[in-house]
C-alpha cells in the first residue's frame, strides 16, 4: 500500500519536475551592477557599457543589470525610452551595446529590463545575451506592478505596459537560468516553474521602492531561494531621491539555503561574487525537498510546459 500510495504522489506531479542538469561550469563570477539612471539616455547607455567592461575585467562571467536602466521609471517615460529590439540596431541602441559587450567580452549578460516597443504595444523587457553576443532569450514582465498603498506610493504600470505571456527559463554558458522582472518575484509559482524545469539560477533585475523594498525586497529572495533551493540574484537601480520614483537598491546574491552572500546599500555598486553550483545538489541532499513533496494533496501546473508535450 504504501509503494502504491508512493507511486501515486510521483505521477501527481504535472508534469513532473526535470532532473537538474548538469551545468557547463561549476564555479564563476556574477556581477551585480547597481548604477545610477538618468533622463539621458545616451549617457545611461554609456554608463552601462563602462560598468559592465569594469565588472568583466574583474573576472564577472555573468552580469546583471538593473529593472529599467535606461529609461526613468515612470508611466510618462516608458513610451519615449522605448526601443524595437527586435528591429535590432539604431532601432535599439540599448541591446545593441549588450549585444558587442557580451561578444567582445565572451561573457553572459542578463541584461536588466527597457521599454520594449512591439507594434503599438509596450513591455517591460529582460534580454539575455550568450557569449557570441547573440539574444538566447527576452523575458517580458509578466506580472505587472499595480499598487496603491495611501499615504506611501500608488503606481500603476498597465496604465501604459501590457503583461507578458511567457515564463523564461534560458540554458546559458554559466548554466540554466529563470527570469523575472522586478514584481514577477512576488509569485512564487512562477519561481517554481523554474525550479521544476531544471534552473540552477533565478536573476530578477527589480526596482521595489521605499515601502516595499524594506519590508519584502530581501525576505522574496530568500524566500524564493530557500523554497526551490537554487540561486536568486537581483539588480536594482542606485537610488535617486529626487527621482519621481525612488527605488530602494540593496541588489543581492542569495544562496540555495535563503543565506545572504553579498548585498549592498543604496548607492551606485559592483558586486562581485562566485557562485558554486556543487552547493545546489549538497543542499538537495540534506534537506530533500522535492522527494518530500506531498504530489498527491497538491500539484504545481506548468500549463506552458504541459500543453507542449
Amino acid at each position: 500500500m504504501a509503494s502504491s500510495s508512493a507511486s501515486v504522489a510521483e505521477q501527481a506531479r504535472v508534469p513532473p519536475a526535470l532532473p537538474l542538469p548538469t551545468p557547463p561550469v561549476e564555479k564563476f563570477k556574477i556581477a551585480l551592477c547597481q548604477i545610477t539612471v538618468t533622463p539621458d539616455k545616451e549617457r545611461n547607455i554609456a554608463h552601462a557599457r563602462n560598468k559592465i567592461q569594469k565588472a568583466a575585467a574583474k573576472g564577472a562571467k555573468l552580469v546583471l543589470l538593473p529593472e529599467i536602466w535606461n529609461s526613468p521609471y515612470s508611466n510618462d517615460c516608458f513610451p519615449v525610452y522605448a526601443e524595437d529590439i527586435d528591429a535590432g540596431g539604431d532601432a535599439s541602441p540599448s541591446t545593441a551595446m549588450l549585444s558587442q559587450l557580451s561578444r567582445n567580452l565572451n561573457i553572459t549578460i542578463v541584461g536588466g529590463s527597457i521599454p520594449e516597443r512591439s507594434g503599438d504595444q509596450l513591455f517591460n523587457t529582460c534580454c539575455v545575451f550568450g557569449t557570441d553576443g547573440n539574444l538566447k532569450a527576452k523575458h517580458r514582465k509578466i506580472h505587472l506592478f499595480d499598487i496603491d498603498i495611501p499615504g506611501k506610493i500608488t503606481f500603476t504600470e498597465s496604465k501604459t505596459l501590457t503583461a507578458g505571456e511567457t515564463p523564461t527559463i534560458v540554458d546559458t554558458e554559466v548554466g540554466r537560468i529563470g527570469i523575472g522582472i522586478c514584481y514577477d518575484i512576488q509569485f512564487q509559482e512562477l519561481a517554481m516553474i523554474y525550479a521544476a524545469r531544471g534552473a540552477h539560477l533565478l536573476c530578477y533585475p527589480g526596482a521595489f521602492n521605499m515601502t516595499t523594498g524594506p519590508l519584502h525586497w530581501e525576505l522574496l529572495q530568500r524566500a524564493r531561494a530557500v523554497d526551490n533551493q537554487l540561486y536568486v540574484a537581483t539588480c536594482s537601480p542606485a537610488r535617486d531621491a529626487g527621482a519621481g520614483y525612488v527605488a530602494w537598491g540593496h541588489s543581492t546574491l542569495v544562496g540555495p539555503f535563503g543565506e545572504v552572500l553579498a548585498t549592498t546599500e543604496h548607492e551606485e555598486a559592483i558586486i562581485l561574487v562566485e557562485i558554486d553550483y556543487s552547493l545546489l545538489q549538497l543542499r538537495r541532499t540534506s534537506l530533500p525537498l522535492l522527494k518530500q513533496g506531498r504530489g498527491d494533496l497538491y500539484q504545481l501546473v506548468d500549463v506552458k510546459r504541459l500543453n507542449s508535450q
